[in-house]
């Protein structure tokens, strides 16, 4: 299969473009759907019908993951991963990928359905083992490296897996916990020493032919693919059970909010053109094993031609480096990351005129982001999104000139998705209200792995409960508020702590901010907060009351205010662990 921009820009080029109503110097959002999709385009939306229901899907998105791995070989010896001084081309990688594969089922049995998973950091092994998974039909479970022992236990077992990749400080955590799995197959990866008898990754690939092709699997759309837990922040993770359509889905929607975006900032349709001709180049800097590397990273490059550099782990002065040699021009974080890549600049300063496209979501972006973004990056279309792991990442994009007219929304939902705002009772609300957030659409995951409960508590025919507070405008763009559970209620007031945090982190002595309630007997909750001063910078609690006063109403202020200079704890995305701050807080009272 053709990448999508490749598929595009034939189309624009061919009679058939002639067609084409000549697009207003600013179209509408519902004036590119209907042109991008238009029959014979890459976007050319079908109404499918799955579990019994019909939703709108892509009509050439890949039927399977083989089939999207396949088309991988159009890009041959261009690079795909950088990772330090190691180079993997397109044609390395599917041919390490198909000899793995095969080794999958001719030395492990493994069939189709059967759980693989990986535990391991981000390294090019952790690509390899995904697809190589994913090609003989089992459902990949990728998971959290930075669990221990107990927690790689639960996920195994959990989701009965039959074979692990590990790297070399995962395989130690599992050596710990070997006696409670004696049917598990264990694969080593970036392992200086191995257990007698074990197989390596390495050894899999090594003296495969050079013209070896994936398995003949039988492979459909509706087959279960990807089982990516959550971040268990009540209770214990549950695993998301994805399928092939859910996630080529993301190959196709990704590429679309990016021309959505620069058309709506005034380009033309051949403008696009241009954009297969300037390699895709992406730094990686959040973890495989969530849907924002996976779905939104690794797949978005492999699947149209690009190159992804990996770094060890996140530091924003090796990163600083890896954007001026490598002439990367995409980079994706939580906003804390898009600030500390800047704080780095003003001491390294290096050259960020390369960066094209720039995005952030996960968390509240300071009000200033977007400035220092565009001070510091000119040439950058800068964007925030919307993704969760249900929802296989990509829900909703804001880009370019929309995001900079509405920046403290997500934007308008893809065109395969559907989104409703829902009251207690489920009752859809008007534009503009606030309430949940519900989704539907080709990359809703069926439901939660062996967890009927949790299934039926989350999902209501097709729809999927965000668990976001949201609304939604005249012109289909969506905003977020806060998580129904992040949600403080003081004295009967719904106040949203994300509002508070974006607030503080207006304050320029503040890096970064986290709000949370604090149990009161006489008013139910209170507003309490925990800031992180940029370095050499102070302020003092009242100044920070003051300041959050000037712009939110008084019962929204923080009662209390606890400021640190050490860095808030962070998981592996970079979010804030706002449930361990909050009960390490409340403690300290």
């Amino acid at each position: 299969m053709k990448s999508s921009l490749g598929l595009l820009g034939f189309a624009i080029k061919s009679e058939f473009s002639k067609r084409f109503p000549k697009l207003a110097s600013r179209p509408s959002i519902e004036e590119i759907r209907a042109i991008l999709g238009s029959p014979g385009l890459p976007f050319e939306i079908e109404q499918v019908v799955v579990d019994g229901r019909s939703i709108r899907s892509w009509k050439n998105a890949a039927p399977s993951m083989a089939a999207l791995l396949e088309g991988t070989l159009e890009f041959g010896d261009m690079d795909f991963i950088l990772y330090q001084d190691e180079r993997l081309s397109f044609t390395q990688h599917y041919r390490r990928v198909a000899a793995v594969a095969h080794q999958l089922i001719d030395r492990f049995d493994i069939k189709k359905g059967d759980r693989v998973a990986i535990a391991m950091r981000n390294y090019p092994e952790w690509s390899i083992a995904f697809w190589a998974a994913a090609a003989v039909g089992a459902i990949v479970v990728p998971l959290n490296a930075w669990w221990t022992s107990d927690e790689l236990e639960y996920g195994l077992k959990d989701s009965g897996t039959r074979l692990v990749f590990a790297d070399a400080e995962r395989l130690e955590r599992l050596q710990a916990i070997e006696s409670k799995l004696p049917l598990l197959h264990t694969v080593a990866a970036r392992c200086e020493t191995v257990p007698e008898g074990m197989a390596t990754i390495e050894s899999l690939w090594q003296g495969a032919a050079a013209g070896l092709k994936l398995p003949a699997v039988s492979l459909d759309p509706e087959d279960d693919a990807t089982l990516f837990y959550t971040s268990g922040t009540t209770g214990f993770p549950k695993g998301t059970l994805g399928t092939n359509r859910n996630f080529c889905s993301a190959a196709l929607t990704m590429p679309y909010t990016g021309v959505q975006g620069i058309l709506r900032s005034g380009s033309s349709l051949l403008d696009l053109i241009a954009l297969k001709k300037t390699p895709r180049v992406a730094l990686l800097t959040v973890p495989l094993f969530h849907v924002t590397g996976c779905h939104g990273m690794m797949l978005g490059i492999l699947s149209n031609g690009g190159k992804l550099v990996m770094m060890h782990k996140w530091d924003p002065v090796v990163a600083l480096q890896l954007i001026e040699q490598e002439h990367i021009n995409i980079f994706t974080g939580v906003p804390a990351m898009v600030r500390q890549l800047l704080d780095a600049n003003d001491i390294e300063q290096r050259d960020l005129s390369g960066v094209t496209n720039i995005g952030y979501g996960g968390a509240p972006a300071p009000p200033d982001l977007l400035r220092r973004v565009k001070a510091a990056m000119p040439a950058v279309g800068a964007s925030n999104g919307w993704g969760i792991t249900e929802t296989s990442a990509g829900i909703a994009t804001n880009s370019r000139q929309d995001y900079a007219d509405k920046p403290d929304s997500v934007g308008p939902a893809a065109p395969v998705c559907d989104v409703k705002v829902v009251n207690e009772a489920g009752e859809q609300l008007d534009r503009g209200e606030l309430g949940e957030l519900w989704v539907r659409g080709p990359n809703v995951v069926k439901g939660y792995w062996r967890n009927p409960e949790a299934t039926a508590a989350s999902f209501t025919d097709g729809w999927f409960h965000t668990g976001d507070v949201g609304r939604i405008d005249e012109q289909g763009f969506i905003y977020i508020v806060d998580r129904l559970k992040d949600m403080i209620i003081r004295g009967g007031e719904n106040i949203y702590s994300a509002e508070v945090e974006v607030a503080l982190s207006g304050h320029p002595a503040v890096q970064l901010a986290c709000v949370f309630g604090l149990t009161d007997e006489v008013m139910g909750e209170l507003v309490g907060a925990v800031v992180q001063l940029a370095p050499d910078d102070s302020v003092s609690e009242e100044q920070l009351q003051q300041f959050v006063a000037n712009s939110l109403a008084a019962y929204k202020v923080p009662t209390k205010i606890w400021i640190r200079n050490e860095p808030l704890p962070t998981g592996a995305t970079g979010k804030v662990l706002k449930k361990e701050l909050r009960a390490y807080y409340e403690k300290a009272g």
